[in-house]
């Protein structure tokens, strides 16, 4: 039997009624979505307490200098001129590990911030603790006369370090602080290849140290010149760490 004209109207009324009720409508959604971030944020989450920029001394009897003040945390042992940049990354149990741009694990820090240096005295990691304040790490400012200096003395010591001249260059000018602070790092770490027996011999071919800027960080070596690029204005990140050049000249 065919239904009533008006036996049908309500059919369908009651039918849109019923879709209606069963999917929500935008406004809805929002003030469904809205009302589970608020109890997301309600929820109580551990609290994490990071180290402060300071001294740190390590069960090992390394003493390093931590710093916070700046967009990425930065690290310096205090017997070193080189500082790292380090890149934090979450590990298990909540902790954060700090990583150089070698990707080599720096310090582990624990939710309630116990700090943990791992270095070549402690690869297993040591226990630090803060032992006073520190100045913020900034970058070396030299004027000319001491720049030409660093260069000659830097050239004469790897130069005696390996029995053979080698020239030190400085190819830059729109960041003379990170290309000074990227040659003291490049050179100290040719030096230091150069009084190792396993890495010593990676040196039999150099002949130059050159610093010059460019539009990315990165290390080259190539025919016996050792060739740093630094990123202008992009502060300790715009340089590669001695753990980078290390590996550039060791993979050559």
């Amino acid at each position: 039997m065919t239904p009533a004209p008006a036996t049908m109207a309500f059919a369908v009324v009651v039918g849109v009624v019923l879709a209606c009720g069963s999917v929500a409508t935008p406004v809805e959604a929002q003030v469904r979505s809205n009302a589970q971030a608020e109890q997301n944020r309600s929820i109580p989450r551990p609290n994490r307490t990071q180290p402060p920029t300071g001294r740190y001394v390590s069960e090992s009897g390394e003493t390093f200098i931590f710093d916070r003040s700046g967009a990425r945390p930065l690290f310096r042992f205090q017997s070193r001129n080189e500082v790292w940049a380090l890149r934090p990354n979450a590990a298990p149990r909540g902790d954060i590990i700090y990583r150089n741009d070698g990707g080599a694990q720096v310090l582990r820090v624990t939710p309630d911030g116990g700090v943990t240096l791992y270095s070549a005295r402690a690869p297993n990691g040591s226990p630090a603790s803060m032992a006073g304040p520190a100045p913020a790490l900034e970058r070396p400012m030299l004027g000319p006369v001491a720049l030409a200096n660093l260069m000659y003395q830097r050239s004469s010591a790897i130069s005696r370090a390996l029995g053979r001249l080698v020239v030190v260059q400085l190819d830059g000018e729109r960041d003379e602080a990170l290309c000074v602070d990227a040659l003291m790092v490049s050179t100290d770490a040719v030096l230091r290849m150069a009084g190792s027996p396993t890495t010593r011999a990676q040196l039999n071919g150099l002949q130059s140290v050159t610093i010059t800027e460019g539009r990315a960080a990165s290390v080259a070596y190539v025919n016996g010149d050792l060739r740093v690029t630094v990123h202008p204005n992009q502060g300790i990140t715009g340089r590669p760490s001695s753990t980078r050049i290390i590996q550039a000249v060791v993979r050559d």
